[in-house]
């Protein structure tokens, strides 16, 4: 095999949109041979043999393909990459790779064989300012880590995109909102280059800021081992809006934004220099050090370009699916914990998420109405010059 033959299952906006990357000619010995949605006017466009199908089933099936993308909405990643896995298709999910973390270990689960490569959209891993920040950590350049902050409040969204779509913003639809829809990229990222917390504490506003039942509004509170500690603030309905990552170790502090990335070494360590100094308020004296990051990245088509390049060579994949349950699994505690009102531990315990989540589907009164007047979303302008997204 010298070409990926791609279908993509879920022709709303992301599916859309990596259809036009790939009929576009951006991924490289990538075929888009079928599409698949149950609104049959979202395929009316596709021909020229392109393969067009209103069952997830029937695509897989369908010997047209050798591989999937999976664009639906959230809960359906689990059913239909388990479906896929066991027909022997390599899988791409987009994110989250799963609503909850008991899904996510049924989809992982159902990837048994080595020969198959399974993996997420976790198009922000390709950004250079947030791999340059997890090489600094993981070389050791910042020393123990002392505690990381995050302040993503600059996924504004209008009350128009959540009524775009009878399933979002619902917790039987989508099964959470920010946490879920737009932060998981950043969830993913916080774990990647951090690690995962051992305790939780969320504080979650549940339609705060628009008409919808699931998080707008976040802040969390995070424990990690050795003492290392975090703060998280998100927000779908702050404008305007800030993305400010910082990061500080013994040997000085890593902060991203604005498009640069600031790093300010401590010559001495600030915890042994605590320990030993004679003077009450000595500081260590400091470098600033430039670290040059261009650009956004590969993006999207960047791991629909792995995910190719693994199936085809061998080559390492950027963003695994398995590592998709740590970004879930943070987010269902972060709401678990706003839920009960005090702090939860990790590993979260997937089933009582699950049960309580149900829960929230069963009671739920929450109704939306569908506007006959609303426009097609634009998905790209959500990402267009903006790297995160």
């Amino acid at each position: 095999m010298d070409t990926v033959r791609l279908g993509i299952i879920g022709m709303g906006g992301m599916g859309g949109y990596h259809a036009e990357q790939i009929q576009q000619g951006n991924v490289e010995r990538c075929k888009l041979a079928a599409v698949c949605d149950s609104n049959k006017s979202a395929l009316l466009e596709f021909g020229g043999g392109i393969k067009t199908f209103s069952d997830s089933r029937k695509l897989i099936r369908s010997g047209e393909v050798d591989a999937v993308l999976i664009a639906t909405p959230h809960y359906a990643h689990t059913s239909i990459g388990i479906d896929a896995l066991n027909n022997g298709l390599h899988v791409l999910v987009e994110k989250p790779i799963s609503v909850h973390k008991a899904d996510c270990e049924r989809l992982i689960s159902a990837h048994r064989s080595k020969k198959q490569v399974f993996a997420a959209m976790f198009n922000m891993r390709t950004d250079p300012h947030y791999q340059k920040v997890k090489n600094l950590i993981d070389d050791g350049q910042l020393g123990k880590l002392m505690r990381v902050n995050w302040i993503i409040t600059d996924w504004f969204r209008t009350q128009a995109y959540f009524d775009s779509g009878g399933w979002r913003a619902t917790w039987k639809g989508e099964g959470g909102g920010v946490l879920l829809n737009q932060c998981p990229h950043q969830l993913d990222l916080l774990q990647w280059m951090c690690g995962q917390p051992l305790k939780v504490r969320g504080f979650c506003g549940f339609g705060k800021r628009h008409k919808i039942e699931v998080e707008d509004e976040v802040t969390a509170y995070l424990e990690y081992k050795n003492d290392v500690t975090g703060v998280v603030v998100i927000s779908t309905g702050e404008a305007p809006g800030t993305n400010r990552l910082e990061v500080v170790g013994e040997l000085g502090k890593v902060v991203v934004e604005n498009e640069s990335i600031t790093f300010i070494r401590n010559e001495v360590s600030a915890i042994k220099l605590c320990k030993t100094s004679k003077e009450g308020t000595a500081k260590p004296q400091v470098w600033n050090i430039d670290i040059p990051a261009v650009g956004s990245g590969s993006q999207h088509a960047g791991i629909i370009q792995n995910f190719v390049d693994a199936i085809l060579d061998g080559v390492p994949l950027i963003a695994p699916a398995q590592e998709g349950i740590h970004s879930v699994e943070l987010a269902n505690a972060i709401v678990y914990s706003a839920l009960l009102g005090k702090p939860v531990d990790l590993p979260l315990n997937a089933a009582a998420y699950e049960r309580r989540l149900k829960e929230l589907i069963r009671e739920s009164t929450f109704t939306k109405k569908k506007d006959p007047t609303r426009k097609k979303l634009d998905i790209e302008s959500s990402f267009n010059n903006k790297r995160e997204r």
